[in-house]
């Protein structure tokens, strides 16, 4: 188990600064290991390279960038092909809500790169076992796990877990290795290669996004399982300890961290639901039943939980079970979105029972819901038929909805079929159009975007498909934050309106290079400015953070631009390796040709105007720096001589 943060604190105090500044920034905390023929070496995060991408998912891109320009064939499911696994520079350290990390790969879903992130407890203990960054290449020719201890690595046998859900697995691997230890594994979903398969730790801390899972799967690594190490220095521990302290009580007395911490992201459902914009029935609808409203899950929470170092406590630990399926946690505001509305399902036990089971399964709960959805809606449309599907198929069938997500997960009946996400599409011979989804992954929230433009627009340009975690500007619909504040944070007179046009660039490309700093930094959005609260951390709060936690000193501006070229770069590699460009840049048809439907609700009517949404496309790519003199588009990589250096170096 790794030390506390205290105490690590208290066993360096006496070191000279530079001597600790030599363990932060010069030991060998990545490591490589090539599954094929099981080998392990390490090495040394160049400085330079640290101090421009800090780590997570900054360090993940770059290493990335390096390895697809060296391999011949690009695909999720080839030997060569990188699952980048990359803490954050304060992870683990104490610093608040600092236990994430970003996991980095080629993407079997959208077949673009992947990047998803993902919290628990691993992220801090996978550094107090002395890695920071780790690089999985190969195929095992049997299935394996890594252990982590001390910064070393050793590779396992994995087949006393094979075929085992997420939960047994964890158990078995902390009998054999004690309870401290924590735990990333892919369930039967990764095993099977289902594309939008994840990564799982503890009951639902998840690394959802983009199928992560199935290259683990097809890698035969079933877990890592972080040990025991010497946890991690800090540069002036004393002190840093005095600011997380500080920096944690005001957060604990935010109204926002109040709040989460009582009812978690339910409670976001009630506001859309409001406002009418919850997915329903695969967006054919915009509102749905009150039965899921937030207070409703309560009955079933035995206690809220937190992540590693957090003060948040948001996450719900339910007491749902019943045969087969195990209690857990959640359900999270996505979950029951995907595995409620927008299926149609509305009893919250139901909901609880299918969010216990994707967990277990190892299965993203926002592809699996959209598929779902989407799946239904082409049933009942007559563009697919029994004939193809073995089974009737339709929205709000929770009996049914349980045996696809274990033929799903085992690639069995037709679950064999939507296992392929929107590649089953060419199976069944129909068309994607009626999939909510960008660049091939789809929607990852439940969220409406057609009334509230900015949202739109965060979700065409998010490099990795669409997605809310990597642009989300929720004070656009904070209309009580006065204007001064809100035009002080954008850097620009912001249009208040949230169904407007104009000015939601500003608020785009703020929130994608901020969001992409706290993934660099290993925070979560709970804690850090603009997601949910113009009053938390924000990129004054990081440099004094990373001053006394590791000695690198930043200026607001500079950590602003590692955000930009973290965006840069992975919209070149995107460009490059995989020929998706500008044009990817939009959003489902739905959401462009049909207005929200349901009457009496603010969204009534509104949907996105084609010409309006070109505008203020065209606007965010010239903030960016896309745009050229003659009006023409271009995308660049500004940062080239560092991967050169990077790579000269290694």
């Amino acid at each position: 188990m790794g030390m506390s943060l205290l105490l690590d604190m208290l066993l360096v105090v006496d070191e000279t600064l530079f001597f600790v500044q030599e363990n932060i920034l010069h030991q060998k905390r990545l490591a490589r290991v090539n599954l094929s023929d099981h080998s392990v070496s390490y090495e040394k995060i160049p400085e330079d390279v640290r101090r421009k991408f800090l780590g997570g998912r900054g360090l993940n891109i770059i290493l990335l960038y390096q390895i697809l320009s060296e391999i011949d064939e690009i695909s999720a499911f080839h030997p060569s092909t990188p699952l980048i696994f990359g803490t954050g520079i304060l992870t683990g350290t104490g610093a608040p809500s600092s236990s994430r990390m970003n996991i980095t790969t080629i993407s079997p879903e959208s077949r673009v790169f992947c990047d998803t992130n993902m919290g628990g407890f691993f992220p801090a203990h996978l550094r107090f076992a002395g890695i920071d960054t780790l690089v999985i290449t190969g195929r095992s020719p049997e299935p394996v796990y890594l252990y982590v201890e001390n910064g070393k690595i050793e590779i396992h046998s994995a087949d006393f877990l094979w075929g085992k859900g997420t939960v047994e697995t964890q158990r078995l691997l902390k009998e054999k290795h004690g309870e401290y230890v924590e735990i990333a594994c892919i369930g039967p979903a990764g095993e099977n290669k289902v594309r939008f398969a994840c990564i799982i730790n503890n009951r639902k801390n998840a690394a959802g996004r983009g199928g992560s899972g199935a290259v683990m799967g097809f890698k035969n690594l079933k877990a890592i399982v972080a040990g025991d190490g010497k946890g991690i220095p800090i540069f002036r521990p004393l002190e840093f300890l005095e600011l997380v302290q500080e920096l944690n009580k005001y957060l604990a007395s935010s109204k926002i961290i109040k709040t989460l911490g009582k009812y978690g992201t339910p409670l976001l459902y009630d506001v859309s639901n409001m406002l009418g914009a919850i997915r329903t029935k695969n967006s054919q609808l915009n509102a749905f039943s009150d039965d899921l409203r937030a207070e409703k899950f309560h009955e079933f929470v035995e206690r809220m939980v937190s992540c590693y170092g957090c003060v948040v406590h948001c996450r719900h630990r339910n007491t749902v079970s019943e045969k087969d399926v195990v209690s857990g946690e959640g359900p999270e505001y996505s979950t029951l979105g995907f595995l409620g509305a927008n299926i149609g399902i509305s009893n919250p036990r139901e909901v609880i029972i299918l969010n216990n089971m994707v967990n277990d399964l190892g299965l993203d709960a926002s592809s699996t819901g959209s598929v779902l959805a989407w799946m239904f809606e082409l049933y009942e449309r007559g563009m697919i038929t029994k004939d193809q599907t073995g089974m009737e198929l339709g929205f709000g069938n929770f009996e049914l909805t349980k045996e696809l997500l274990y033929q799903i997960s085992h690639r069995i009946g037709f679950g064999d079929v939507i296992a392929e996400g929107r590649h089953a599409a060419v199976k069944l011979g129909v068309s994607e159009e009626l999939l909510i989804a960008v660049k091939g992954l789809p929607q990852s929230d439940p969220h409406d975007v057609r009334y509230i433009k900015s949202f739109a627009l965060g979700i065409a340009t998010a490099t990795r498909g669409a997605d809310h975690l990597r642009s989300r500007p929720t004070l656009d619909i904070l209309l009580s934050i006065p204007s001064d504040v809100i035009d002080r944070i954008y850097g620009a007179k912001i249009d208040r309106n949230p169904t407007s046009y104009e000015t939601k660039e500003y608020m785009v490309y703020f929130s994608e290079n901020i969001y992409a700093v706290e993934d660099c930094l290993g925070l979560c959005r709970f804690v850090c400015h603009g997601f949910n609260s113009p009053h938390l951390l924000n990129y004054t709060h990081f440099a004094k953070l990373l001053k006394l936690a590791t000695g690198l000193e930043y200026s607001e501006r500079e950590l602003e631009k590692i955000g930009c070229n973290v965006i840069d770069l992975e919209r070149w590699i995107n460009y490059k390796f995989f020929n998706i460009g500008f044009e990817s840049d939009t959003l489902p048809k739905r959401y462009f040709d049909d207005p929200m439907p349901i009457a009496g609700k603010p969204t009534s009517g509104h949907r996105i105007d084609r010409e309006q949404f070109q505008k203020m496309l065209h606007n965010y790519y010239k903030l960016r720096g896309w745009l050229k003199d003659d009006g023409s588009l271009e995308l660049k990589n500004p940062i080239t001589q560092e991967i050169v250096r990077y790579e000269n170096k290694s």
